[in-house]
C-alpha cells in the first residue's frame, strides 16, 4: 500500500539535504483565463509551490546533480506551458553545467485546463533531455505514485536508470481514465511498479528514504567524474596447458563453477543491477549492470549460467538486453565489458519467432561499431552464435579452461559422425579451448585456473575481474593512440 505522498521539497530534502539551491523563477501569470487563474491560485495555496515542479541543484557527498521533482498537490502534478519551460530550462542548465540530472515524476500527465498547446510541450521537454544525454551525461529517473499520461509516455521513460517508488501506480493512462474509455475495467496491478521490473519495463524499486543512496551509487559510477587512476598490478604469468579440451569443457559445466555472478560479488566495487530491455521484455539468463573494477566503471553485460537451463535457455529477448547494455555505454561514454558464458541459445519456434538470428546479427553489427573501450571475457561455456554475439571487443580474456565453438561439441559430432560419441575428439579437431583460441589470436590473455575455478571461486573471479581492469585501461589507451590493444 502507498503511505502518505511525500511533498516534492521533503524528497528533495531526503536527496540533497541543505544544499540545494532552487533554480526556479517566477511564473508568468499574464493573460491567464480568470477561471483558471483561481485554480492556479488555489493550487499554490494548496501544495505550497507555484507550480507543479521544482528545479534546483544540489550535492551528494561533494558530487553535484541537478533534480526536477514533480509536485502532484498542485493540480495533480499536471505539466502546463509554465511548468515545461520550467522544466527544459532546468535540463538545458544541467547540460550546461555538465551535471547528472535526477527527476522524481508525480504527475496526471498534461494539464487538462490547457490542452493541445501544453500537450505537444512534452516535445520540448524530451528533446532537451535527449540533448543532455548526447552530451554523455547522466539521466536518473524516480517515477513517484503515480506517474501517467504524458509525462510517463516523454521524459519519464528516457532514462538511463529508471527507478520507481514501491507500489507506485506507472502507466499510460491511469485504470480510471482507461475504464470511462474503454468500458471496461483495467487489470489491477499491471501498472504497479513491481509487476513492471519483473516485466522489464523499468529498472527496480526504491524507497524515498534510499534515493539519496542509490542516486550517491550511481553518481560515482558515471560521467562526469571519472573514478581516480589506480597502479595496475602485474599480470600474472600465463598459464601451461595440463588438461584436454574435452577436461576442460567438462568442467565449465560444472554446477558449481563461478559465473558473472560471482565475478561481480567478489571482484567488483559496486554494482547496481538493471532490469531488462525496458522495452517490456527481461531474460533472466542475462544479467545488466553498471559497476566498476579497480576503480573503472563500465557497463556489464554477461551471461548468467545459473539462469540458462535446458527448459528456460538464452533467447533474443536476453541479446536485446545486452544491446541495451551496448546503447548505455555508448550514451554514458563508458567502457562495455561483455560476459560470454553459454551453453547455447534457445532453438525453439518461439525463439526464431523472437528473431534470434536476427538479434546475434545486430549484436555483432552493435559490439563492432562501439565507440567505447569493449572488453569481452570467454567465463565458461561458449557455444554458438549466443557466445559470438558477445565477442567482439578491444581485448578478449578468457578462463584457462573456457572455450568457444560454432555448436557444442555434441552437435559437430552428430554432424560429422552422425553421433555424439567422438565429442572429445570433435573439441580437439575444432581448436576449441583457450589456449588454441590464443593462440589462433581471437584471445589477448589466459586466466589462471590453479586450482580449477570450482574450487577457489574468490580467488578466480578476483583474477579475473583485474584482467577486465587491466583490458579496460589497455583498450582505454589504444583508443586514445597511446598504445597498442
Amino acid at each position: 500500500m502507498i503511505g502518505t505522498r511525500l511533498r516534492a521539497r521533503d524528497l528533495i530534502e531526503l536527496v540533497l539535504g541543505d544544499t540545494f539551491s532552487s533554480w526556479d523563477e517566477p511564473v508568468d501569470l499574464t493573460g491567464i483565463d480568470p477561471d483558471y487563474a483561481a485554480q492556479l491560485a488555489a493550487a499554490r495555496e494548496r501544495a505550497g509551490t507555484d507550480e507543479a515542479v521544482i528545479t534546483g541543484a544540489g550535492t551528494i557527498d561533494g558530487v553535484g546533480v541537478a533534480v526536477i521533482a514533480g509536485e502532484f498537490e498542485f493540480l495533480g502534478g499536471s505539466i502546463g506551458r509554465a511548468t515545461a519551460r520550467r522544466i527544459v530550462a532546468a535540463v538545458r542548465r544541467a547540460t550546461r553545467e555538465r551535471l547528472p540530472l535526477l527527476v522524481a515524476t508525480c504527475s496526471g500527465g498534461t494539464r487538462m485546463q490547457e490542452g493541445t498547446p501544453a500537450f505537444v510541450e512534452m516535445i520540448s521537454i524530451s528533446k532537451a533531455i535527449v540533448e543532455h544525454k548526447a552530451a554523455g551525461l547522466p539521466y536518473l529517473v524516480y517515477l513517484r505514485n503515480p506517474t501517467t499520461g504524458g509525462v510517463y509516455a516523454s521524459w519519464g521513460s528516457l532514462g538511463h536508470v529508471t527507478v520507481a517508488e514501491p507500489g507506485a501506480l506507472i502507466g499510460f493512462l491511469g485504470p480510471r481514465i482507461v475504464e470511462a474509455l474503454t468500458g471496461k475495467p483495467f487489470p489491477s496491478g499491471v501498472q504497479r511498479a513491481e509487476h513492471l521490473v519483473a516485466k522489464g519495463v523499468i529498472d527496480g524499486v526504491v524507497a524515498p528514504e534510499d534515493l539519496a543512496g542509490v542516486t550517491r551509487r550511481v553518481v560515482r559510477l558515471l560521467p562526469p567524474h571519472p573514478a581516480p587512476a589506480r597502479a595496475a598490478a602485474p599480470p600474472p604469468p600465463p598459464p601451461r596447458r595440463t588438461t584436454s579440451t574435452w577436461e576442460s569443457v567438462l568442467l565449465t559445466r560444472r554446477p558449481d563453477r563461478p559465473g558473472v555472478r560471482e565475478l561481480l560479488r567478489f571482484g567488483a566495487d559496486d554494482v547496481i543491477p538493471l532490469s531488462g530491455t525496458g522495452d517490456g521484455q527481461r531474460d533472466a539468463g542475462l544479467l545488466l549492470a553498471l559497476t566498476a573494477f579497480d576503480g573503472l566503471p563500465c557497463v556489464l553485460v554477461g551471461q548468467d549460467r545459473r539462469h540458462q537451463t535446458p527448459e528456460r535457455p538464452l533467447g533474443p529477448t536476453a541479446l536485446r538486453e545486452a544491446r541495451r547494455g551496448m546503447r548505455l555505454a555508448e550514451e554514458l561514454r563508458l567502457p562495455l565489458v561483455a560476459v560470454i558464458d553459454t551453453p547455447g541459445a534457445a532453438l525453439s519456434p518461439r525463439a526464431e519467432e523472437g528473431a534470434l538470428a536476427g538479434e546475434i546479427a545486430r549484436c555483432l553489427a552493435d559490439m563492432s561499431s562501439l565507440t567505447v573501450p569493449a572488453v569481452s571475457v570467454l567465463l565458461g561455456q561458449g557455444s554458438g552464435g549466443a557466445a559470438l554475439a558477445l565477442l567482439p571487443a578491444d581485448r578478449v580474456i578468457a578462463a584457462e579452461h573456457a572455450w568457444l565453438s560454432p555448436l557444442p561439441p555434441e552437435g559437430a559430432s552428430a554432424i560429422v559422425h552422425r553421433d555424439t560419441a567422438h565429442a572429445p575428439q570433435m573439441a580437439e579437431r575444432q581448436r576449441v579451448s583457450a589456449f588454441e583460441l590464443r593462440d589462433d589470436g581471437v584471445v589477448h590473455v589466459l586466466v589462471p585456473e590453479r586450482p580449477p575455478a570450482h574450487e577457489a571461486p574468490e580467488t578466480f573471479s578476483r583474477a579475473v575481474a583485474a584482467a577486465c581492469a587491466a583490458a579496460i585501461r589497455e583498450a582505454t589507451r589504444a583508443r586514445a593512440g597511446r598504445g597498442p590493444a
